[in-house]
C-alpha cells in the first residue's frame, strides 16, 4: 500500500491556529461504519449521542513546556530546543533549530542552567546534558513553551498563555508528553459530568506523546515505516477494569490515536486480560490490522499522509474514510490540533 493513497487535498486555511473559546464549541462529525453514512452535530452533543452500552477510554499524559530558548555564551542569538524525552536524569534526547550551531561538545545556555550537547545523532536530534537537572522541571514552568506542532504559527516573543492552558486536556495528570493527546481537548469539566450522569463510563491510561507524531513518513510503502515508541502505562486495576467492561458486552470508545494504539498493543501481550503492563508501544495502525478491543473512536481531523490518518482507515475503512475527509474539507471543519472532530462509532 502506498503512502500517496493517504493523501486529500484541503485548502490550508482550515487548518485551526487557536482554539475556539470554549472547548466543547467543537463541530463534530459522527460517521456510522455500518450504514456508511455521517451526520454533523457539535461535540457538546456527545453525552445525548453516546449511550450506558459504551464506555470511554482517556489518556491522561500532560504536556510538558518542552520548547526552551538557548545561546551560546558570549553571543547574542537565539537557539531553539525542543525536549524530546529524558533518558536519564539529567540526560535529554532533543532537537535543536539551528542545528549548526549546536556540534558535539557545544555548551548552550538555557535560562540559568547549562546543558551540553553530548552527541550528534544520526537522525539529526541531539543528546543534551543539564548540569542541574533538579532545578530543570522548575526552568521550564518559568521559561519553556508548549511544543505547539509546527502547522501552528507563532511568533517570537508572543503571548503563549492560552496555549499553556488549552493544549492541554482539562484531565490531564502524568506530564512527558510533547504533543497533546488532542481528540481530548474537547473535553470540559461540563461535559465529563454530563457523561457520568448518563450512565457513560470512563477510566484513564497512559501515553506520553513523542515527537514521532508529527514527523512525516519518508518510505513509499506504507509497511515500511516504522514507528518511534512511547511510553504507556496500564495499571492491574484498569486492566481488570477495562476487561470486566468488555465481557459484559459494553462498547468501548477510544479518545484518541492514542489511546488506541496502546491497548491494542497491550490486547497484543502475553499478560492480556490477566494484568496490566507499562513500557514501550511502537504499534503501527495501517488497513488490514484487525482491532481487538475498539468498538468506537473519538478523533481529530488529521494531516494527509500521516500515520494518525491510516489508524483511522484501518479502523472506518480507507475509501469511506477519505470520502468523510472530503465532505469535512466542503463543510469547512477546522483542521488538525487546535480543530473539530470525528466520532466513529
Amino acid at each position: 500500500m502506498k503512502v500517496s493513497s493517504f493523501d486529500f487535498s484541503f485548502p490550508t486555511s482550515l487548518i485551526a491556529q487557536h482554539p475556539l473559546p470554549e472547548r466543547d464549541q467543537s463541530r463534530m462529525m459522527v460517521v456510522h461504519r455500518k450504514s456508511g453514512k455521517w451526520e454533523h452535530r457539535t461535540f457538546r452533543e456527545l453525552p445525548e449521542i453516546l449511550t450506558p452500552d459504551h464506555f470511554l477510554v482517556l489518556n491522561n499524559t500532560r504536556v510538558i513546556p518542552a520548547r526552551l530558548r538557548a545561546g551560546r555564551p558570549g553571543r547574542v542569538e537565539q537557539i531553539e530546543i525542543l525536549l524530546i524525552r529524558e533518558e536519564t536524569p539529567g540526560i535529554w534526547s532533543a532537537l535543536i533549530k539551528p542545528g549548526r550551531k549546536a556540534p558535539a561538545g557545544q555548551v548552550l545556555n538555557v535560562g540559568s542552567q547549562i546543558a551540553v550537547v553530548v552527541e550528534v545523532r544520526t537522525d539529526g536530534s541531539r543528546c543534551l546534558r543539564f548540569e542541574r537537572p533538579d532545578e530543570l522541571p522548575s526552568l521550564m514552568d518559568q521559561l519553556g513553551e508548549p511544543p505547539l506542532p509546527p502547522y501552528i504559527e507563532r511568533q517570537v516573543g508572543e503571548d503563549l498563555s492560552q496555549d499553556k492552558l488549552r493544549y492541554q486536556t482539562v484531565y490531564a495528570r502524568e506530564a512527558g508528553s510533547v504533543a497533546a493527546p488532542t481528540a481530548g481537548l474537547h473535553f470540559t469539566p461540563e461535559v465529563l459530568k454530563r457523561l457520568q450522569a448518563g450512565g457513560i463510563e470512563r477510566c484513564e491510561i497512559l501515553l506520553h506523546v513523542g515527537y514521532g507524531t508529527f514527523q512525516p513518513i519518508r518510505v513509499e510503502d506504507v509497511e515500511n515505516h516504522r514507528m518511534a515508541s512511547e511510553y504507556f502505562e496500564i495499571t492491574d486495576r484498569i486492566a481488570a477494569w477495562l476487561q470486566g467492561r468488555k465481557s459484559s458486552g459494553k462498547l468501548l470508545t477510544a479518545v484518541g490515536t492514542t489511546t488506541t494504539r496502546v491497548l491494542e498493543y497491550w490486547a497484543r501481550q502475553e499478560e492480556y486480560p490477566d494484568s496490566g503492563v507499562s513500557g514501550f508501544c511502537d504499534l503501527f495502525i495501517y488497513p488490514g490490522f484487525e482491532f481487538r478491543l475498539l468498538n468506537g473512536l473519538l478523533t481529530n481531523f488529521h494531516l494527509p499522509r500521516s500515520t494518525l490518518l491510516m489508524l483511522v482507515c484501518a479502523f472506518a475503512g480507507h475509501e469511506f474514510m477519505l470520502d468523510c475527509y472530503r465532505e469535512a474539507v466542503k463543510e469547512e471543519y477546522r483542521f488538525f490540533s487546535y480543530g473539530d472532530c470525528m466520532l466513529i462509532l
